[in-house]
């Protein structure tokens, strides 16, 4: 009708011939009879309401037939209407959505009732109150769409407010009662053609007037007297009082009637009706009756509650945990879904041919069957069932199986029955069934859904008590591995303490072998040297004096590997270049490695800055060098090499290291090469595979401990017979490379530039002699202090100190580097030389010392000690 069809301006060919065989065929069609004997037919021809016909069937759904009335309404000609969509009333005032809503009951094929603003041939607007059903054929196919009009303009205004008078008011509700009286009389008839029902109820006397159309929607025989008392008795025993209140409503205070409602059929079946209607009054405002229509909605409503069902289940079962809360909510679902008067699940025994109902879902009056039945009990439907099919009857008594024993199912409610076979892995492991009290045509949607809900419930069932078992079994299973996960951590704790004292043990004892040799040394030579001083034999004292010094300068070195290991030992990081630093090694590598090994070197362009001790790498570069030399007795190829290496999180991660950039120096060779037992105990301090008395054990945990120290990692790739590699990872700087990377001081001149005094502060006696000897033969003037607190009296009481001489490790609770700060806030830019035994924190505050300040290592020659008194006091 208005607004179906997508080009207003199509007109197929209307001549007159084709149009008057429209309208014959349309009424020979529509009515089966010629227009001389239907009275419908006059009616729609003498009838003061605009009608018209459209076809569906023809592109555009145009106009095939308009009577007088249309034509007047519209100020068009016949001729001028008919082939064209009824689009061409519409204009600029016409409202799109009720053009939309045309359209989609159009597109459905559905009646509607609605008002729209159109345009006469002149231009003048009106209000049009349509009324359109659709006609079906005898086939049920879509024939034609039969539509009513009427000018409700006045009647509009007067709803807007605009018209306030009363005497107009009263004039236009007189005319719309006859308009209405005749209306009704004609709407009657339309309603028929439509497939609608048509109704009106007399208010005080409660009499109902039911159009043939509308004894059909309700199931009831046309030719039967269908009274009021008989449609109160259809309605459903729930609805009841909602239809009683919507009446009251309407009669009290002129409410539109609308209601949704079920009805119950003489056969037994549910439908659902949506009425539509309005209360028509008397001159005096008085209620008369209430006229309306009524539509069967069954299939959208059922349509809408299985919809709602499916969300709900879906809720029911991600929310319930329990297997058997699960099964039952289900049933619940489809017993009020579909109005049942029972409905479940249940395990089946195919062999014994019964079924097991732990709990089902039951209407009020309708008592539980839970338990196991027997199917044999019921009919001879068990052996569909094993077959895998499913059983559903509408009437015990009318299906074969169950004819002898429907009484039996009469019992318990069950005269209309679905039993349902689930299956898994091609089995029947559970039914899902549903019983009625009455007899019920079972339609197709409803088995479909049964079979969803069913599938669904089973699935979600199944899984609930494979995570239970998962859970039970994962519970179990980690109160086991709790249980062995103790003993294993209290057995790994005995193993740690064990191989710790074992290490410490090992470490120890290293120790005081060489000590002890070290100590035998310098003890033994120092009382030779007593003994011939006593003798008067002072000549011979000298190679036992170099004695002496020589286990002291072991010790020394000694002391300074395991404080490598350890990572204590002091260090003085400089920004450099390790190409530089390698480039600046090769001859001393080539004098020590000797003709039979030949070496390589593979420098990457562009090596990136480190920071890191200079000496202490040259000294990590010279072992790995001897070491790689001692690993090939027979000659072979040392490989120096450099290059940049981006580690990500997971290369990072097994090296030990942050993620980011990293230099990497590599020492590799052909030689004998290491097990993976050997690799393993690589940096464990005095670990060697050299002969006894050709290796300490510490060169490689000095080099680990270095790097460490520095923020890297050491790693070797080494097997038996395939030469060694090993690697050193150093974080790569960001800042300026240092020019000058050596560590070598200059010698000391003699006696200074200018008489400078020194303020010397160590808890040891001992040292502060030794210091002070030292920088008295050099002719430095000194001042000793024993702690911190004697220190700061010295330097408040106005004497002029040049360089502050400290121990890092004070008593009395203030340290070197507190001291050298507080000296330095009394007079700022004082030389400090702290001396120290290993690399505390508090003074190497990150690594990184202020300018003026040094650090001297002990043990140290006075040789030492005068070179760095000198090279700081000489600094600007």
């Amino acid at each position: 009708m208005t607004g179906s069809g997508s080009d207003g301006a199509h007109r197929p060919d209307r001549g007159p011939d084709r149009v008057s065989l429209d309208a014959e065929r349309i009424e020979a069609e529509v009515l089966g009879l010629d227009d001389s004997s239907d009275p419908f037919v006059n009616a729609v021809r003498a009838t003061r309401m605009p009608m018209v016909i459209t076809n569906p069937r023809r592109p555009d759904n145009p106009v095939v037939f308009a009577n007088e009335a249309f034509c007047r309404l519209t100020g068009y000609a016949r001729e001028e209407i008919l082939g064209r969509n009824c689009r061409f009333l519409q204009g600029p005032e016409t409202d799109p959505e009720a053009v939309s809503r045309i359209r989609a009951a159009v597109d459905a094929a559905r009646p509607i009732e609605i008002d729209i603003r159109n345009h006469r041939k002149d231009g003048v607007p009106f209000w049009n109150r349509l009324l359109m059903a659709p006609v079906f054929d005898g086939n049920g196919v879509l024939a034609y769409f039969f539509a009513s009009q009427v000018d409700v303009t006045i009647e509009r205004e007067r709803l807007a407010g605009l018209q306030t008078d009363k005497a107009v008011l009263k004039a236009e509700l007189d005319a719309r009662e006859r308009v209405d009286h005749e209306r009704d009389r004609e709407l009657d008839l339309a309603m028929r053609a439509g497939g609608l029902g048509a109704w009106s109820v007399d208010v005080r006397t409660r009499t109902l007037m039911a159009s043939d159309a509308y004894k059909t929607l309700m199931g009831w025989p046309v030719e039967t007297p269908f009274t009021y008392e008989d449609r109160q008795k259809m309605i459903h025993p729930d609805d009841r009082e909602a239809v009683r209140a919507q009446s009251d409503a309407t009669i009290q205070d002129g409410a539109d009637y609308h209601i949704t409602h079920r009805v119950i059929t003489p056969l037994g079946g549910v439908r659902w009706m949506e009425a539509r209607g309005i209360l028509v009054s008397d001159a005096e405002g008085a209620p008369l009756r209430i006229s309306g229509v009524t539509t069967d909605i069954t299939d959208r409503v059922r349509s809408e509650r299985l919809s709602s069902a499916m969300v709900e289940l879906s809720d029911v079962l991600r929310d319930l945990e329990d297997p058997e809360d699960i099964t039952y909510a289900a049933a619940e679902i489809l017993g009020r879904t579909l109005e049942v008067s029972r409905a479940g699940f249940g395990i089946v025994d195919q062999d014994g041919e019964t079924i097991t109902i732990s709990r089902d879902w039951n209407a009020p009056g309708v008592e539980t069957i839970a338990g196991v039945l027997s199917f044999r009990d019921y009919g001879s439907y068990v052996e569909d069932l094993k077959r895998g099919d499913t059983v559903a009857f509408a009437d015990a008594r009318e299906d074969p199986r169950t004819r002898e024993t429907a009484a039996v199912l009469e019992t318990i409610a069950a005269r209309a029955v679905i039993n349902m076979p689930l299956t898994e892995q091609g089995g029947m492991v559970a039914l899902a069934y549903l019983n009625h009290a009455s007899v019920r045509a079972w339609q197709e949607d409803e088995i479909r859904f049964l079979r969803d809900v069913g599938e669904r419930t089973l699935a979600a069932r199944e899984r609930r008590r494979a995570e239970r078992h998962l859970a039970r079994l994962a519970a179990s299973l980690e109160r086991t591995v709790e249980q062995r996960t103790a003993e294993l951590m209290a057995s790994e704790a005995a193993l740690r303490q064990s191989q710790k004292m074992e290490a410490v043990g090992q470490l120890t004892g290293g120790i005081a072998h060489d000590f002890n040799n070290l100590l035998t040394g310098v003890s033994g030579s120092l009382e030779i040297v007593a003994k011939r001083l006593a003798e008067g034999r002072a000549s011979e004292v000298g190679r036992f004096i170099a004695a002496a010094q020589a286990a002291a300068q072991r010790a020394t070195a000694l002391t300074h590997r395991l404080l490598a290991f350890s990572r204590r030992q002091t260090l003085e990081p400089k920004a450099m270049d390790v190409e530089t630093l390698a480039r600046g090694m090769e001859d001393l590598i080539r004098q020590t490695m000797g003709p039979a090994i030949r070496l390589e070197t593979r420098y990457q362009a562009g090596t990136w800055p480190v920071l890191v001790d200079p000496g202490q790498l040259e000294n990590a570069l010279l072992n790995l060098c001897i070491n790689a030399r001692d690993a090939m007795p027979d000659g072979g190829r040392l490989t120096i090499e450099t290059d940049n290496v981006v580690l990500d999180r997971a290369e990072a991660s097994d090296l030990g290291l942050p993620s980011g950039d990293y230099v990497r120096l590599s020492v590799a060779d052909t030689g004998v090469g290491m097990n993976e037992e050997v690799i393993a105990r690589a940096f464990d301090p005095f670990f060697t595979t050299k002969p006894i008395g050709q290796g300490t054990g510490l060169g490689l945990s000095m080099i680990y401990g270095f790097v460490q120290q520095s923020g890297g990692q050491v790693r070797i790739r080494s097997a038996p017979g395939q030469g060694a590699a090993i690697g050193l990872y150093l974080p790569r700087h960001h800042g300026q490379v240092e020019l000058g990377q050596t560590v070598d001081e200059p010698a000391p001149s003699g006696a200074p530039r200018r008489r400078y005094t020194v303020l010397i502060v160590d808890d040891e006696a001992t040292i502060r002699m030794l210091v002070s000897e030292g920088l008295s033969e050099l002719g430095y003037d000194f001042i000793e202090a024993e702690d911190a607190r004697a220190g700061l009296a010295v330097l408040g009481s106005g004497r002029g100190i040049d360089l502050l001489i400290t121990d890092v490790g004070l008593p009395g609770g203030m340290n070197g580097r507190q001291l050298a700060d507080a000296a330095r806030a009394r007079q700022p830019g004082l030389k400090v030389l702290f001396i120290t035994g290993y690399a505390e924190t508090s003074v190497l505050s990150g690594g990184d010392l202020e300018a003026g300040m040094r650090i001297l290592t002990k043990p140290f020659e006075l040789k030492q000690l005068a070179q760095r008194v000198e090279t700081i006091l000489s600094e600007d």
